[in-house]
């Protein structure tokens, strides 16, 4: 009887795509890591570098090191196809990567999320107060079932989305997550699509 040790990768030559910012919550994106490597994909930080190689960011509540080299800047559609899912975090990793200093052009993480919602088999995925990220961008997630933190609930309503009062909501390529405390739900989630994604095409 094969173990679940010996149980075959699900997700393996996968790419998932995680962005990072200073004050994110290291056990969620800890989790992530190890979750996602767990089924063999390949996990793949990602932050505005402006300019730099690496950026070392702190979590928000015992201030760890995390050094991120992917540069979200750099993925056109050719990088981006390369990636399976994009997750959004928890914490303030999308209200620090929502910022731009030209206030007529969106922020290149926006600019990312656009790209990303005009690939409708790539996943993107949003934790807690994630979607803060597309208030930029209300019409990609328009008319579309989510959760998020109660906190998000009247910025998602006036963005167009519907509010499900629910831990985890999956609308087609869109996988949402009430909190941090979901982040487990989430990533089940996302693996299930993932899975039933690449089992479908094999």
């Amino acid at each position: 009887m094969m173990s679940n040790a010996d149980a075959p990768a699900r997700l393996a030559g996968t790419r998932i795509g995680l962005l990072a910012e200073s004050d994110y919550v290291e056990e969620e994106i800890s989790y992530y890591r190890k979750r996602f490597a767990e089924e063999g994909a390949e996990v793949v930080l990602l932050t505005r570098l402006w300019g730099q190689p690496s950026l070392t960011f702190t979590g928000h509540e015992q201030q760890a090191p995390l050094v991120v080299d992917g540069d979200l800047e750099q993925l056109d559609y050719g990088e981006l196809h390369r990636f399976a899912a994009l997750i959004v975090p928890s914490g303030m990793v999308a209200d620090r990567l929502r910022y731009s200093e030209d206030l007529e052009a969106p922020a290149p993480a926006v600019a990312l999320m656009r790209r990303a919602f005009r690939i409708p088999t790539q996943l993107k995925a949003f934790s807690c107060h994630g979607l803060s990220l597309l208030s930029a961008a209300p019409e990609l997630i328009e008319g579309r079932s989510v959760t998020c933190h109660n906190n998000l609930v009247g910025d998602v309503r006036n963005m167009g989305a519907r509010y499900l009062d629910e831990d985890v909501v999956v609308d087609g390529d869109v996988v949402t997550g009430r909190t941090v405390d979901q982040c487990h739900l989430l990533a089940r989630a996302v693996i299930e699509r993932l899975s039933a994604a690449s089992e479908a095409a094999a």
